[in-house]
């Protein structure tokens, strides 16, 4: 049977809706061409992940030399510099690591979950990095109305470290999702094992 969906998202409601009526178990299907999909997906967090290592590294240099060298809110400025990335770092490699254990997965409902959950991170992490922002522009004004250079450079330096995240995380959400709609052209044929039913959803051709 050959049902068309004037949408990805509606073709996804069906197949949704079809979960609760049959078991998750009945519904596990493996689709070979989702490999290389998320493959392709490790790959973006990999090279994310060694982008914002090299940030911290940078940073973490150029503030260590630079603080040694100043003097008031620059030599502030540096500091902070050196301390957030020493966080970045810690995060970067870590997720490096998890990236390099995560397998491919052929499973389709796996890659799904795992695909939105990503984005909804990203996001997640974008809020957080204006927040940053906003909170830099804060003990940045703070330090001026109270004379303290110290809180003028920290401030400075959140701000820069904020907007590099928020432009990290908007890069890197741009891709994931863009690769996302990869998935209608891949899983244009489920078929819901031998206990269940098949069929067949036609997502619309590339352009």
């Amino acid at each position: 049977m050959t049902i068309k969906f004037p949408s990805y998202s509606l073709a996804l409601f069906i197949l949704l809706l079809a979960a609760v009526f049959f078991p998750l178990e009945t519904m596990a299907q493996s689709i070979p061409e989702l490999q290389d999909f998320n493959q392709t997906r490790i790959s973006y967090n990999e090279k994310g992940m060694m982008i914002l290592g090299g940030w911290a590294v940078g940073n973490m240099i150029w503030g260590g030399i630079a603080a040694g060298q100043t003097s008031g809110q620059t030599k502030a400025f540096h500091q902070m510099n050196l301390y957030w990335n020493s966080v970045n770092l810690v995060i970067a490699g870590f997720g490096y690591w998890q990236a390099t254990k995560d397998s491919p997965s052929t499973d389709f409902w796996a890659t799904m979950d795992v695909q939105q959950n990503m984005e909804k991170i990203l996001l997640f992490n974008a809020a957080l990095d204006i927040a940053y922002i906003a909170g830099g522009m804060y003990l940045k004004e703070r330090g001026l109305r109270i004379d303290k250079e110290k809180f003028v450079g920290f401030g400075k330096s959140i701000i820069l470290q904020g907007a590099f995240l928020l432009t990290f995380d908007a890069v890197m959400y741009t891709f994931h999702h863009s690769h996302a709609k990869e998935l209608p052209q891949i899983v244009n044929q489920i078929s819901l094992g031998p206990t269940g039913f098949n069929l067949t959803i036609p997502l619309g051709s590339k352009k």
